[in-house]
């Protein structure tokens, strides 16, 4: 389980987010809503472990890894793909064929650098990344704003597959029909606080 208990969240000394209690299970997709500066990154960047939280405490029982909105912004350019997933790897022997087939990336590509791929490519080639540490939590922030529909629902894809193999993922996203048709349940925030939501929907979606 990754848990929250009463955690703030903010800049400095000034809470975005107050009083956060929050739970995902293995294998559960939750999906987070609220608008633009409202403190979702800086939850999910708490939660992960990057930062610090201004009061409360989160407790992981597994690994977390995150997905960014830019993944050029995740890796080191002077990397091949290849060389940027195997140093994040759980295991020193990589099964490529397997990993490459659950991110939907094309083993191709594995020796290129991120400057001669695409955004949908180095998207599929982080989530390779993440994958390949064997986490037991992804959070996703923004993960699909840059990409077109079709890589979208390819890279949604992946996600529902990893949770189908045990990983708790918090889907952050602008993209509301998006949140509601892939999560299990959605979180909102208002104001300083984050509650279930009483705007959106969820339905479950059939996962291969």
């Amino acid at each position: 389980m990754l848990s929250a208990r009463s955690v703030a969240v903010g800049h400095g000394r000034t809470p975005l987010l107050e009083g956060v209690d929050l739970d995902i299970g293995p294998g559960e997709i939750v999906g987070l809503v609220g608008p633009s500066g409202s403190g979702k990154t800086s939850l999910a960047r708490v939660l992960s472990g990057l930062n610090r939280p201004l009061e409360g405490e989160v407790r992981i029982d597994g690994r977390v890894a995150m997905l960014f909105q830019s993944p050029r912004r995740s890796v080191d350019p002077r990397l091949t793909l290849r060389r940027s997933i195997e140093i994040c790897a759980a295991d020193p022997e990589i099964d490529w064929e397997r990993l490459c087939a659950r991110a939907d990336l094309p083993p191709g590509l594995l020796d290129r650098y991120p400057r001669q791929v695409s955004d949908g490519q180095l998207q599929r080639a982080a989530i390779a990344r993440a994958l390949v540490g064997k986490p037991g939590y992804l959070l996703c922030d923004e993960m699909t704003a840059a990409l077109d529909p079709a890589t979208t629902a390819a890279v949604v894809t992946t996600v529902r597959r990893a949770a189908d193999d045990g990983a708790g993922v918090l889907f952050i996203s602008h993209d509301l029909p998006l949140v509601g048709a892939c999560s299990d349940r959605v979180l909102e925030i208002r104001g300083t606080r984050v509650a279930p939501s009483t705007t959106l929907s969820t339905r479950k979606v059939a996962r291969s």
